[in-house]
């Protein structure tokens, strides 16, 4: 676990090594059934290729070597994951369908008036995997060089600046709202159709100001087409030590992209309890690490009610900035 999640999470990594020894809570492993028995389903909330499914395919390749069956990945993509949770959701409490789902898990239910699950009530929450940090990107043409002159530029530009996204709704949408709304910034969004596209545009100068994930604008970071003014998480990211985060010039700035997992509310307790442990043991493997630090992850594997815990923080600051921004999706 990097320097970022180890700070993001306080306690999440202890907790996550006692579950992986201590007894789940249902009781002893020696009197539970045996699981699983037979090929277990593993939803994805988006199509293929994506850092999504790149990472809930390591992960289930893993899961498939240790326990002897198929772990096997279904990509339902739409709706910004709703279609993929709604289906998960309604599937059997047997531990033989299982939900990878991403940040938009917590943060659709306040831009939908209908969404076809409850983030709180319809899944038992197994871990957080991994997250990874949001950056605030210009185009080199832009004068700002750090957060308080790039605030200053827009205010004394209204209407002439914009900000990219990788579409309505999404957690890089809400961050540029939130920046709006704090600051009562004449700034316009424009959505794209992922965070590769958003990102190009910034590179091109279309959109000179970008919110995306740091896996989505590493290479052209690093390649100076962009130049990053702050990540997005409360700590600094090892992968930009310089770079400062949000909160140190604007406070209340705390935002993770994340990927969980989760099982249909009633699964049992002790499969619950074993896939907990499995998925922390995979995390902690060298070429796993490896693996998710190509893809500016960072590994968590935190128990069962920390995540818990995390996803009703997470449901609550986003309904707060979705109502504030007066955002919808639908």
């Amino acid at each position: 676990m990097t320097l970022l999640l180890r700070r993001q999470f306080t306690g999440l990594a202890s907790a996550a090594v006692g579950a992986a020894i201590l007894p789940s809570r249902a009781g002893s492993q020696l009197s539970q059934p045996s699981y699983p028995t037979r090929p277990v389903r593993v939803i994805v909330t988006f199509a293929p290729g994506g850092t999504v499914d790149v990472f809930t395919r390591i992960v289930a390749q893993k899961l498939t070597e240790r326990l002897g069956q198929q772990f096997y990945v279904e990509n339902v993509a739409g709706a910004t994951g709703n279609i993929a949770t709604g289906q998960a959701a309604k599937a059997a409490p047997d531990g033989y369908t299982i939900l990878f789902a991403f940040s938009s898990f917590v943060v659709n239910p306040s831009l939908f008036t209908h969404v076809p699950y409850d983030p709180s009530k319809s899944f038992e929450p197994i871990t957080l995997a991994v997250a990874s940090t949001h950056v605030l990107t210009v185009n080199p043409s832009v004068p700002a060089k750090t957060m308080k002159e790039l605030v200053d530029l827009v205010r004394a530009n209204p209407g002439k600046y914009s900000f990219a996204s990788g579409g309505t709704g999404t957690q890089a949408h809400l961050l540029g709202e939130q920046l709006r709304v704090s600051r009562g910034l004449d700034l316009v969004h424009v959505p794209f159709t992922g965070a590769g596209p958003a990102v190009a545009s910034v590179v091109a100068g279309h959109t000179p100001i970008g919110f995306s994930t740091l896996a989505s604008a590493a290479a052209q970071i690093q390649a100076g087409q962009i130049r990053a003014l702050a990540v997005t998480s409360a700590n600094a990211s090892p992968r930009l030590p310089n770079v400062p985060t949000i909160a140190s010039t604007l406070p209340g700035y705390d935002a993770l992209e994340f990927h969980g997992l989760h099982a249909p509310v009633k699964t049992p307790q002790y499969v619950v309890a074993k896939l907990q442990r499995e998925v922390s043991t995979i995390l902690r493997r060298a070429d796993v690490k490896e693996r998710l630090d190509s893809l500016a992850m960072d590994a968590s594997g935190n128990s069962s009610e920390e995540f818990s815990s995390f996803i009703r923080r997470q449901i609550q600051t986003w309904s707060k900035v979705g109502r504030a921004a007066n955002v919808r999706a639908d």
